[in-house]
Order: C-alpha cells, then structure tokens, then sequence
C-alpha cells in the first residue's frame, strides 16, 4: 500500500497509540501524530489537517462522542475512526450518526487490526487520491 498520508491517532492510552502505530507502519508509511485525550485532538486536527482520525471512545476532558460532534463542526469531510474496549449498541449507533466511518475493537487480534486498518485506508483513499510519493533516485 502506498498511503503517506496523515494519521491523527487519539487515545487516552499511550501503550494503545503505541501498539495501534506500529500496525499502521506495517501496511503503509503514514506521518502519525498523537493525542491524549479529545481536546488535545481537536487543537491538532486543526494545526496538522490529517487524512484519518483513529479516536478512541473513552477518555478524558471530551470524550470520542463529544470530539467526533466538534471535529464534524469544524471538519465535516473529516474520515474519522472510532476506536474503544467497550461496545455497546448505543455507542456505535452514535458514532455512525456523528459520521464515524468504522468502528474498530482495541482488543482486536494484532493480525486482524491490520486488516482492518488497511481495509478502511484503501477504501477511503483510492490509489488516485494517495498522497504522491518522492521518485526513488536511479
């Protein structure tokens, strides 16, 4: 896979951002910038502009309803991810109304993280719409 975008990876958690980030660079080269918790997220989404936004459900000072809401405000073609330990059928229902385009379990077996991930990246980012690469040098 080609994809050199932007990553916005939030979570409250920094051995998940960690672990999550280390999927990522196995199925694509992304710049990968973290937050800690929803305000944080939004302050970066505005400075940085990432192509996907990983959000975690649960955390503190706004919570991933509460940060999804605000950055579909401010960011309404936002691609946006959820991502949580927790799920409930209320939950998802929400994040889908808020515009999240997937919902993904923390838990999820490494292996299958992967292809999940790499699954909502080529189809949110066609190889038409992948950021351009530098040529190699000959």
């Amino acid at each position: 896979m080609n994809f050199t975008g932007k990553i916005l990876l939030v979570d409250d958690e920094a051995h998940i951002r960690k672990f999550v980030g280390l999927v990522l660079k196995k199925i694509c080269t992304p710049t990968i910038v973290e937050a800690g918790d929803g305000l944080i997220a939004l302050s970066l989404y505005a400075q940085e502009k990432p192509d996907l936004v990983l959000l975690d459900v649960n955390m503190p000072n706004f919570d991933g309803l509460q940060t999804l809401e605000r950055l579909r405000q401010i960011a309404p073609e936002a691609n946006v991810v959820m991502l949580t330990s927790l799920t409930n059928r209320h939950t998802v229902e929400e994040c889908a109304r808020l515009g999240a385009l997937d919902y993904i379990r923390k838990d999820t077996p490494r292996e299958e993280l992967q292809a999940q991930l790499q699954r909502i990246i080529e189809e949110c980012f066609d190889e038409e719409a992948l950021p351009a690469t530098e040529p190699s040098p000959s």
